[in-house]
């Protein structure tokens, strides 16, 4: 699933197995991310969904232990360009929801840290 694209590349999250990986749109950088880290980060980032918004559904991706991602576009009254979100869903927790690009430099950057031991 697309999580966020520039004019130059696009960042994916895919699952392999039970592990979630980043890979860019040329296909060169493939990282695994840490265990837990997409809930870390949406947990940071992410805001409840206001019960009037009303989304676009562009994807949606089964990331595991009953937690789905799904890319969302909206159109907020005062915007000119519609923005993408990512909203994470979790089994009898709140759906949280943050801006595409904070989440995908979050992840990405957390592709990138040595794990301890390694």
């Amino acid at each position: 699933m697309k999580i966020h694209e520039t004019s130059s590349a696009a960042i994916f999250l895919h699952t392999e197995g039970d592990a979630l990986v980043l890979v860019s749109s040329d296909g060169e950088r493939k990282r695994a991310l840490p265990a837990g880290a997409l809930d870390a980060v949406m947990k940071r980032y992410g805001l409840p969904l206001e019960d009037d918004v009303k989304l676009s559904e562009i994807d949606a991706l089964d990331v595991g232990e009953g937690a789905r991602l799904r890319h969302v576009r909206h159109l907020a009254r005062f915007d000119v360009i519609a923005k993408d979100w990512l909203v994470y869903e979790r089994a009898g927790e709140e759906p949280l929801c943050a801006l595409a690009t904070t989440v995908a430099g979050a992840l990405d950057y957390l592709a990138k840290v040595p794990l301890e031991g390694s």
